[in-house]
């Protein structure tokens, strides 16, 4: 052997060009289509769950916050200690050190998921029973003598400033003998009850000689709605209390005194049963939706449990901890589940129009590439080489914008937890990694004739494909039966959140199987005819895969979950629209306080002259009108509201909100009753509610109200009415009423002008309240979880849309070189551009429209199917001043996110189908033809 041979066998090989990176540089427009695709899809699959952990957050962190003070602080007290107990000892269990350490030991000792709000804890020892004042100076509005709770506060200096005087505080040791002790008032509380700095007090002890009280600061709350002046509102308010009687009620005031921490033993010797406490308000802010159950059970532990025990060892054996914070928790669980699965099914919908259109990009992706991988294979490359280079090149650019559009999730929506996300993100990367190598390779584990065709019209369905379109269609019509029966509150499960997904899946596959049959008819009728644009094109559009059911399937998902969607913002916006009609009664509603106080006759004139005001209505509304008794010897009393209105006007108003339209002729009396004066023997004939009319009866009866003594006669029902929410009311025309007054205003118009009404009713006097429409429909939206459940359906909706044009898109390029080519040639035979593009045009026609069409049948369909089963209240009313349990909610289609997609579709194919002709035709038959092409 030679020494040259020896070194050309030791030789390095040629080294050979990595594939991922020839491939990437080969097709690049590819790898940053699919790359922008699945950081779209991987952001939408990150950010849901984010956005839902959010708005439940926020919900959470509102409940608490925005609740009454008294409902959600933990309020532990104590009895004063023992009589047993030595004098000595028991003063300083009172004393203001002894109930700062309890104070310090129990806020650390709180469970870690019970956060405290230390700037608006209080604690100190007070008076638990109210103590009569005998003080001559005070008001006594019934003759009754004010009752004064007394009251030692923490840090009082830093939740109030000095309004008069100075800060009370002790001089020398206070003990049960001490006669007199400094205190203080709040502003409120000085000016209700004619306290003034220096004034004295004198409460009644035990042993007999009276403690005297002298008032020497009036303090102003800094922060009154605070939980610190909230949780005992008498701290800073006044109350005038009814004593119960069975006669007319009579009033006396209650209030509160502050005294100096180190007071607290002056009040051992009154008879006010005395009582340490501590109140502790939560901190809401730190808190999340997976820390409710945690909070539950702590909760539950301080109230009566291993909790309340460590509590006793440090406050006292008979220390108790209440709080209503549990019942705050669970009317947040019962508006989270409510609400949820209506959220979930929007989710389930997305999720299936990305997967589909992901598939849809990976099928397109390999048919560019088949003859390619096919060359591959017949040269000796194994299916697991060539998965394995497919694999390697789709991770090189899924991975990176997988991550991209995870970290743009985690960016854009903060506040929530960050594994729903990164699993949201793993499963687009793994399906794009694992669906692309196979659905591209293993098509080529054998050899293909090359030129067969899968013609639509020729191509008769498998058994196997009927057996498994069959067995969509049972679970289909069980997901929608589930849903109509158990409906959307009982929890759900994702079968029936899959409902309108698995409606659109049974819609394509019967779309499917029956586009061939107008194709046929269509070309048999095109064949006989000259032209031959429309043969071909009917004749392309036949010739499209048997399995184009992808691109089909696509559009029916994202058009019905964007035509589902829209239904469910428009039935939350009609819910909203009816409960705020209800109540209100018009666009504006002016009235007196309490009905009682007539409007001036100037009001009813400026409100008629503001902007935007159609017509006001002038109702007398009368409360708590006595029935007769029903005839059949049923003594119990029963009440109705006594409306009295213009006829004509009150007719208009009720026809146009829609709340008990009736002829206004039924009203009004007959012609000799009107000539007369009003008067007891007038028979007036009214509108009443249902149990109102049953109690009146068919004959005339006499009633008694403040309005006069008159005779009414029932000349019809309704079941609602503008004026009044009752259920219970009766309207007569005003004009026969004996004592006639104007108390409530009824405005209609387009949009009132809030201002000039507000304007002209504080003229009228301040206790006129103006009430809006808009506003009353706004603060039915007022949790977050309401705002943000709306959003994701809003996001839902576009994304659905957006879902389908890009189906429509990736459906036309995939056949875009067949058709290209089937231009040029067509050219060389004296085929005209304009006669290209209708060709082009004609021939993708028939699925845009057949997937439009479907697309708007079925999203109606889904609605009225499932529109039973989906409870909107939860979401549409629950933050509602006026929500009841006679409210509904259901979906309502949506015209525009019926037709505005659809249409889309067939701009967008068009379009598409106008500029593929235009491309075309700028491009010679030479650069399209070549020898050999299978084109």
């Amino acid at each position: 052997m030679s020494a040259r041979s020896v070194r050309d066998r030791r030789a390095p090989a040629a080294a050979c060009a990595p594939w991922v990176r020839t491939r990437l540089r080969t097709a690049p427009g590819t790898a940053w289509a699919l790359g922008l695709l699945v950081l779209l899809t991987t952001f939408l699959a990150a950010a849901f769950p984010r956005a839902v952990d959010r708005y439940e957050n926020e919900g959470l962190r509102r409940d608490i916050a925005a609740a009454d003070p008294r409902l959600s602080v933990l309020e532990l007290s104590t009895p004063q200690p023992d009589l047993q107990v030595p004098q000595p000892l028991r003063e300083k269990a009172v004393s203001a050190a002894s109930l700062a350490s309890v104070h310090r030991t129990v806020l650390s000792g709180l469970p870690d998921v019970v956060r405290p709000d230390t700037a608006q804890s209080a604690y100190g020892f007070h008076t638990g029973k109210p103590i009569s004042a005998q003080e001559g100076w005070l008001p006594r509005p019934s003759l009754i003598d004010p009752e004064l709770t007394y009251s030692t506060l923490s840090d009082l200096p830093d939740h109030a400033t000095l309004h008069a005087g100075t800060w009370p505080a002790v001089h020398g040791t206070v003990t049960a003998g001490t006669p007199e002790v400094e205190g203080a008032v709040t502003e409120e509380t000085a000016k209700a009850l004619r306290i003034k700095v220096g004034s004295a007090i004198s409460v009644p002890t035990q042993g007999g000689t009276p403690l005297t009280v002298r008032i020497t600061g009036i303090v102003t709350p800094k922060r009154p709605a605070a939980a610190y002046w909230s949780v005992q509102p008498l701290l800073r308010t006044p109350s005038l209390v009814a004593k119960p009687t069975n006669d007319i009620p009579r009033y006396y005031w209650i209030a509160a005194v502050l005294l100096p921490p180190d007071a607290a033993p002056a009040l051992l010797a009154t008879a006010g049963q005395p009582e340490a406490f501590w109140r502790i308000p939560p901190d809401a802010s730190p808190l999340t939706v997976t820390d409710v159950a945690a909070l539950r059970s702590s909760i539950a532990s301080l109230e009566g449990g291993p909790g309340l025990v460590n509590l006793r060892a440090v406050a006292g054996d008979n220390a108790a901890l209440t709080t209503d914070l549990d019942t705050i928790l669970t009317r947040y669980d019962t508006l989270r589940q409510a609400i949820g699965p209506v959220v979930m099914v929007a989710a389930v919908g997305i999720g299936a129009v990305a997967a589909v259109v992901l598939l849809m990009t990976i099928g397109l992706m390999g048919g560019r590439r088949r003859s390619e991988l096919a060359l591959m294979r017949s040269r000796g490359g194994s299916l697991l080489g060539i998965g394995g280079r497919l694999l390697a090149e789709t991770v090189v650019t899924t991975v990176p914008a997988a991550a991209l559009g995870l970290l743009i999730a985690v960016l854009s929506v903060g506040d929530a937890r960050l594994w729903p996300s990164v699993t949201g993100a793993v499963a687009v990367a793994v399906l794009v990694c694992v669906a692309l190598p196979l659905c591209t390779a293993l098509p080529h584990r054998r050899a293909r004739l090359h030129g067969a065709r899968d013609d639509l019209m020729d191509t008769r369905p498998s058994r196997q494909r009927t057996v498994a379109e069959l067995t969509l269609l049972v679970l289909a019509v069980g997901a929608v039966v589930a849903l109509r029966r158990r409906g959307t509150g009982s929890g759900g499960d994702m079968l029936v959140s899959a409902a309108p997904v698995l409606v659109g899946l049974i819609a394509a596959l019967v779309l499917v199987r029956l586009l061939p049959l107008p194709l046929r008819l269509a070309s048999r009728s095109v064949a006989r005819r000259r032209g031959a644009v429309g043969f071909l094109s009917l004749a392309r559009a036949g010739r499209t895969s048997a399995g184009g059911t992808l691109p089909l399937l696509a559009l029916l998902i994202a058009l019905t979950t964007a035509a589902f969607g829209g239904s469910v913002l428009a039935g939350i916006a009609d819910a909203r629209d009816d409960a705020a009609v209800r109540a209100i009664g018009a666009d504006a509603r002016i009235s007196g306080p309490g009905h009682s106080v007539p409007l001036p006759d100037r009001l009813v004139r400026e409100v008629g002259k503001a902007d935007g005001v159609r017509e006001v209505a002038r109702v007398q509304i009368e409360y708590d009108v006595v029935l007769p008794a029903d005839g059949t010897g049923d003594q119990r009393t029963k009440d109705a509201t006594l409306v009295g209105v213009d006829p004509a006007t009150y007719a208009r108003l009720a026809r146009a909100t829609g709340l008990g339209a009736f002829p206004a002729d039924r009203l009004r009396a007959s012609a000799a009753a009107k000539k007369s004066a009003p008067t007891k023997d007038l028979v007036l004939p009214v509108i009443a509610s249902p149990s109102v009319a049953e109690r009146l009866g068919h004959q005339p009866r006499d009633l008694s109200a403040a309005a006069g003594n008159f005779t009414v006669r029932v000349a019809g029902t309704v079941t609602r009415t503008p004026a009044v929410s009752d259920s219970d009311f009766l309207i007569v025309d005003a004009a026969s009423l004996t004592r006639r007054q104007t108390n409530t205003l009824l405005v209609t118009g387009g949009s009132p002008d809030a201002k000039a009404l507000l304007t002209a009713a504080h003229h009228a006097g301040k206790d006129v309240s103006v009430r809006l429409r808009s506003e009353a429909r706004e603060a039915f939206a007022d949790t977050p979880m309401q705002r943000g459940a709306e959003k994701i359906y809003a996001a839902a909706i576009a994304a659905g849309a957006g879902y389908a044009l890009l189906a429509v898109l990736l459906s036309l390029l995939q056949t875009a070189p067949e058709r290209t080519a089937l231009l040029a040639r067509l050219r060389t035979m004296g085929l005209t551009s304009r006669q290209g593009r209708r060709l082009l045009g004609l021939e993708a026609m028939p699925q845009a429209l057949l997937a439009a069409v479907g697309g708007l049948l079925v999203g109606w369909a889904t609605t009225a199917l499932l529109a039973p089963g989906v409870d909107l209240v939860s979401l549409a009313l629950s933050a509602g001043p006026e929500a009841g349990g006679d409210d509904t909610a259901s979906l309502r289609a949506d015209p525009w996110s019926l037709t505005l997609p659809a249409l889309g579709v067939v701009v967008l194919t068009a379009a598409v189908a106008a500029v593929q002709a235009w491309w075309a035709g700028g491009r010679g038959p030479i650069t399209e033809l070549r020898a050999g092409d299978p084109r």
